[in-house]
């Protein structure tokens, strides 16, 4: 099968081409060498690859700087999705689009978790804007899924994980304060692009959501990484008013697979095996990188 993957050099992006280019012809491009928000680039890159399947992992993810730069985030995660649906509907090809849990207001009580029908009711220009891109990727596109999910880490690109790790490798014995009012699943990129590979040819259209099965907080998560990296931490758990950022985060990002399972496609693992894998996985690379950003600080 012939895969467009956009955003090819971030955390899912990478993945889904490390995971589907054994069994399929893989065609990743960056943000930088296609900008989705260029009607213009995406024809022509549409036209060149020819693609039966696009996975749009092209996002504008700096939650905080988008409440400065709204318009900006608008445009990638709303605009650009509209782009992408309007040239698969164009060509045939089938469309899955990458969402978010912040589509929700997090109100709910944990551990009661969001299915893919509850209202959304998002609390941040990141939210609204990725909201957006669902509505126009639905209008614009028959052929469609949009994948739903949270709390994502890997190997390449930015994440919790790895900004944990430099925060405790940079001064070992200094108490470092961790949110402990989040809940949500913590999910490796790399399990989300095995379930994507298993979703491109299922037919199944409309949401869906895909995230790691149990939940945690963020302390929790970070303790247990830690653990399992064998590195020595001094963590404590603060409220979400202890660490106030300009974008509102959902309360609770717990979000339910239940169309996957439904469909008996679900494929996710729960978020300790996620994380202990990734950790035996790649555990010398993450400590190099990080003792290289800490050099170079």
């Amino acid at each position: 099968m012939r895969v467009l993957v956009t955003g090819a050099a971030g955390q899912l992006g990478s993945d889904c081409v490390r995971v589907l280019t054994p069994d399929h012809e893989v065609s990743g491009f960056s943000s930088r060498q296609l900008d989705i928000t260029d009607p213009g680039r995406v024809r022509e890159v549409m036209d060149e690859v020819a693609p039966e399947v696009v996975i749009n992992c092209a996002a504008y993810t700096a939650v905080d700087r988008c409440e400065e730069e709204e318009a900006r985030c608008l445009a990638v995660n709303g605009e650009g999705p509209a782009t992408m649906a309007r040239e698969c509907a164009r060509t045939g090809a089938r469309l899955i689009h990458i969402s978010t849990d912040y589509v929700f207001s997090g109100e709910r009580p944990a551990p009661e978790p969001y299915r893919e029908e509850d209202p959304v009711s998002p609390l941040s220009a990141y939210g609204r804007a990725k909201l957006a891109g669902e509505q126009e990727v639905a209008r614009e596109s028959a052929n469609h899924l949009i994948l739903r999910t949270a709390w994502l880490f890997g190997i390449d690109g930015h994440n919790f994980l790895k900004t944990i790790l430099r925060l405790t490798l940079a001064d070992p014995g200094r108490t470092l304060r961790v949110v402990d009012d989040q809940t949500g699943s913590l999910t490796w990129t790399a399990t989300l692009a095995r379930q994507i590979a298993l979703l491109m040819d299922s037919g199944l259209t409309g949401i869906v959501h895909a995230t790691a099965q149990g939940h945690c907080t963020w302390y929790r998560g970070a303790c247990h990484f830690l653990t399992v990296m064998g590195v020595e931490h001094v963590l404590a758990p603060c409220t979400t008013a202890d660490y106030p950022t300009p974008a509102h985060r959902p309360a609770n990002s717990i979000l339910d697979n239940a169309r996957l399972r439904a469909a008996g496609l679900d494929q996710m693992r729960s978020w300790q095996q996620d994380v202990e894998e990734f950790a035996r996985q790649h555990r010398d690379r993450l400590l190099r990188e990080a003792r290289a950003a800490l050099a170079r600080e």
